[in-house]
């Protein structure tokens, strides 16, 4: 054999060799193409999955307080009323805390409602004392003492008329005022059978779920907060309107 035509034969085998080389390679990065396409493809599908679950909305929150559309039983006997008797078409109970600014503020939509309606519509005070207001249970025993008295709706009035003059001081005056006997009043005030009226009530609004003040039953149907007179005159009219 000629070296020209070893020279020949030498440089076709190698040639070969490239393009097999080449081919190889060609091959190797269409997998590795092919494999990061399918783990591209996998690392979208996981986003939108995840982002479909941010997007999803978050489940609502649990109700707080009383069921507004259920008719609750709350005790009244032996709780101060005024407008209509027990026999009143409507009874509107009032879960009610004397430190409390929105139980002080709706006093004056009670008497509305009271002028408004007159005898259809009863209106019963509760005690409820929140724990944290620290003056809170002092005055409800100026009431509660004023109640055995017959004197509540008149003790009531002072109190949030002058709320921030809270002290056992100032109700005895004010017991004198109203034309109490002074000293059965504090006898009273401080006795376990007034305390225990105060708790009993207390007790109950954490049954019914009652957690601020003021609330309402409008014939056992639960109306939170300080509402305007149309809304009372709202919930009022409805259970008449029953009749």
């Amino acid at each position: 054999m000629s070296s020209g035509n070893a020279v020949i034969i030498a440089a076709t085998l190698m040639g070969l060799s490239i393009v097999g080389s080449a081919h190889l390679l060609v091959g190797s990065i269409d997998r590795a193409s092919e494999s990061f396409a399918a783990l591209s493809g996998e690392l979208v599908k996981s986003g939108n999955a995840e982002g479909k679950a941010a997007a999803a909305p978050a489940p609502a929150p649990p109700r707080r307080g009383p069921d507004p559309a259920k008719a609750y039983s709350v005790n009244t006997k032996g709780s101060p009323s005024k407008g209509g008797g027990e026999n009143a078409p409507v009874t509107l109970i009032e879960f009610s805390d004397f430190q409390c600014p929105f139980c002080s503020r709706v006093t004056g939509t009670l008497d509305q409602v009271e002028k408004a309606y007159g005898d259809k519509v009863r209106i019963v005070f509760k005690h409820l004392p929140l724990r944290m207001h620290s003056k809170a249970p002092m005055a409800h025993a100026a009431a509660e003492a004023a109640n055995r008295q017959g004197k509540f709706w008149p003790m009531h009035d002072l109190i949030f008329s002058n709320q921030r003059d809270l002290s056992e001081e100032t109700y005895v005056v004010y017991a004198g005022q109203i034309g109490m006997n002074v000293d059965q009043f504090k006898k009273d005030m401080a006795s376990a059978s007034v305390k225990a009226r105060v708790d009993a009530d207390s007790r109950e609004a954490e049954k019914l779920g009652v957690t601020g003040t003021p609330g309402f039953f409008v014939n056992g149907y639960f109306l939170s907060g300080a509402k305007p007179f149309s809304e009372f005159q709202k919930a009022i009219d409805a259970q008449l309107n029953k009749g």
